[in-house]
């Protein structure tokens, strides 16, 4: 059986969730349907992050990221307030710990007021000892706009309104294929097949895989990278007030290890990033040989592994050691001990790479015809959703008119 559709959503992580519930906010009488692999939503990156309201602060002016991470917060700030979502605007500091990174934070401070941030303050370490007692740093950047909130209650709340304005939400149904017949497009699921007249693939981890239906070509790759936490001890000492981050490394597109304040308590530290031996290996000993071969496959891997194998190096020691990984928190909290750590979660960050050995950056959102591909999204991509979702959300309402 065919089930005839308008349009077909592809993926049910905060992404598709977003994009879906401003085409039925734009158009509600839109025969709309969300298909999704797994039992339920926000299962993937969406519900293995570590739940950060991004300000903007890190992302090059001008990039979809830094446009659409300013206007998505203002947008995530309404919805939670709208729909009593707990957060909190609590703030952050990112602080520098050697000399050469206190050029770094000078080029975050230039991009954030570039992109409009307010409040933005440089700290001596006697201010960062003020606002974070037990952190210790040359200098510091206060960011007040960073905040945290529960992103899979987001997404939940995504999904139960779009339920409400009539669109079908399925679970538990894998894509195999993508096929355009003149102005229709058919997706064929494990189990049911339906035909719609666009279709929007948000696919995380296996994004790349259906953008090949459309562009066989595709001049890009995921490539998985494992980030792992751990969390403080409920018997540990309170040793972080808000958010505590280190000046990233700008040739690397992670942050660092950093201290992540909670909605619902406690506090995270993380993550590493570490390559994944799948797209979906969350625990240290899983492997998937068919992602695994894909990626050692692909130019660019091999690129990338022989540019960063230092690093990578690094991360793996920290992946096996967590006396290295509590050496890497002590940079900025000198205080923390082994023992007031516990293991915590992982996620898996779906990193496009092109063909060179570039590790893209920036969002990657391609259109053929009447299906759009959302090829690479990561942070600030729950952050920024609804305003990604509704810029996907204009280019389908054209196409339906």
């Amino acid at each position: 059986m065919v089930n005839k559709m308008e349009v077909i959503v592809v993926g049910g992580g905060i992404i598709g969730l977003a994009t879906a519930l401003n085409i039925m906010q734009s158009r509600p009488k839109t025969r709309l349907v969300l298909i999704e692999k797994e039992k339920s939503v926000a299962q993937h990156q969406t519900g293995r992050n570590s739940g950060v309201i991004h300000s903007g602060l890190y992302y090059k002016p001008g990039s979809l990221k830094a446009i659409n991470c300013r206007v998505g917060y203002k947008k995530m700030l309404k919805f939670c307030l709208d729909y009593s979502i707990p957060h909190d605007i609590c703030g952050k500091i990112v602080v520098a710990t050697s000399k050469a990174e206190l050029p770094r934070l000078d080029e975050l401070h230039r991009r954030g007021v570039a992109n409009g941030l307010n409040g933005l303050r440089f700290l001596q370490p006697n201010e960062i000892g003020e606002i974070e007692p037990h952190c210790r740093g040359l200098r510091g950047l206060l960011v007040p706009q960073t905040g945290i909130v529960d992103y899979v209650e987001v997404a939940n709340k995504y999904a139960e309104l779009l339920t409400n304005m009539g669109a079908e939400i399925v679970c538990g149904e894998t894509i195999v294929d993508i096929v355009r017949h003149g102005n229709l497009v058919e997706v064929l699921g494990n189990k049911n097949t339906w035909t719609g007249r666009v279709a929007v693939v948000c696919a995380g981890l296996h994004s790349d895989r259906l953008a090949k239906k459309s562009e066989p070509n595709l001049p890009l790759r995921i490539l998985p990278f494992r980030g792992e936490y751990y969390q403080f001890t409920a018997s540990a000492p309170k040793l972080v007030n808000h958010l505590i981050y280190p000046v990233p490394d700008p040739a690397f597109p992670f942050l660092g290890v950093h201290f992540t304040r909670m909605v619902g308590g406690g506090v995270e530290c993380g993550p590493n990033a570490v390559f994944a031996l799948g797209r979906e290996a969350y625990k240290k000993t899983d492997l998937n040989i068919r992602d695994l071969c894909e990626s050692i496959a692909w130019p660019g891997f091999r690129t990338v592994a022989k540019k960063y194998w230092r690093t990578g190096l690094g991360e793996y020691y920290r992946s096996i050691s967590k006396q290295a990984f509590v050496q890497a928190l002590q940079k900025l909290i000198p205080d923390i001990r082994a023992e007031h750590l516990e293991a915590g979660g992982a996620g898996i960050r779906a990193q496009a790479c092109d063909r060179d050995g570039n590790l893209i950056d920036d969002f990657d959102i391609r259109k053929d015809h009447n299906i759009i591909h959302v090829c690479n999204a990561p942070s600030p991509a729950a952050t920024a959703s609804l305003a990604i979702g509704q810029n996907i959300s204009k280019s389908v309402i054209e196409l339906l008119i």
